[in-house]
């Protein structure tokens, strides 16, 4: 979605500039918002009329887990004044984006249909950072349709070792 996307630019080059001192700390509380402005229930209280931004306001800072330092309020009531609640998921990908260029990293996400113990995950991000040529933050979902493998996504790229991957790609070459 573009438009989010637009919206959401100013917010999180504002925000990583703002917190340049302290980006982890603001990472975390920042994914929380964003989970909070995903939530379809929550969208829809904050777009009810008859409830009034610091009403909203509090109920999200109240759901938030994370202590909400006096930037995190700031942003948060900047964010809700402006009915931009719903750009949060966004700006958090966006802020993101920027402390991984910082930092030299990116992030990946493994889908995979099993869970995937800590020893063979370091040994798969090791072969993955060594695949990519870069450092990766790696998380994991499960994706039971995959039937085994896995599909690894970064950026835009995509390394798909799934044994459903490779019964499309036999289909393929059977039906040709």
């Amino acid at each position: 979605m573009a438009e989010l996307a637009t919206i959401a630019r100013p917010y999180a080059e504002a925000l990583y500039k703002a917190s340049l001192s302290d980006l982890s700390t603001t990472a975390v509380w920042l994914d929380e918002l964003a989970a909070v402005g995903a939530n379809a229930q929550m969208l829809q209280f904050a777009d009810n009329p008859r409830v009034t931004s610091e009403q909203v306001f509090e109920v999200i800072s109240g759901i938030a887990k994370a202590q909400l330092n006096a930037s995190a309020q700031n942003f948060l009531r900047a964010v809700i004044d402006n009915g931009r609640l719903s750009a949060l998921p966004e700006v958090a990908a966006q802020f993101r984006e920027h402390l991984n260029k910082q930092n030299g990293s990116s992030d990946a996400v493994v889908y995979s249909a099993y869970d995937i113990e800590a020893d063979s995950l370091s040994q798969v991000t090791a072969a993955l950072q060594k695949r990519f040529g870069r450092t990766l933050n790696v998380s994991v979902k499960l994706e039971p349709e995959l039937i085994g493998g896995i599909r690894v996504v970064v950026g835009d790229e995509v390394l798909d070792t799934s044994v459903k991957a490779r019964l499309d790609q036999m289909k393929v070459a059977l039906t040709t």
